[in-house]
């Protein structure tokens, strides 16, 4: 019996390890897209990110005024299992506003909401989904 229990506990262990190992990844660069204002072009995000352990870090890259990119480092930034968590905080006219975004992760993509506020001051909350390019090299 004391055979069979240790033998119950060293699989379970080993499946538990390799569900570890397959756990998804959040390193790499991740884009989407949004549609333009008042029928515009589409606009093209990109999130470079690096995770360590739960830690994660990173930049957003998003389309700035005359086409010009703007990189913004994200903050309050995790992962724990599947969940990604991180905000965004940009500048317009001197006023700051703040992206929270939120997302389930899986080995090529996060799909999820970001919640800010508008204009006035109001909740807003939109669905968002980010494709894993392929590694380079």
């Amino acid at each position: 019996m004391g055979f069979a229990l240790c033998a119950v506990f060293a699989v379970s262990g080993l499946i538990s390890a390799r569900a570890e190992e397959k756990a998804a990844s959040a390193t790499g660069t991740w884009t989407w897209t949004t549609p333009g204002r008042d029928g515009g072009p589409e606009r093209k995000y990109s999130l470079a990110l690096v995770q360590d352990g739960e830690k994660l870090t990173g930049k957003v890259t998003s389309p700035g005024r005359d086409g010009a990119a703007v990189e913004t480092e994200i903050a309050e930034a995790s992962v724990k299992g599947a969940d990604v968590t991180f905000s965004v905080t940009r500048e317009w006219n001197g006023n700051k506003r703040v992206a929270k975004y939120t997302g389930k992760l899986t080995a090529d993509a996060i799909t999820g909401k970001i919640e800010s506020k508008d204009r006035d001051g109001k909740d807003q909350s939109r669905d968002w989904s980010a494709r894993k390019e392929a590694a380079k090299g």
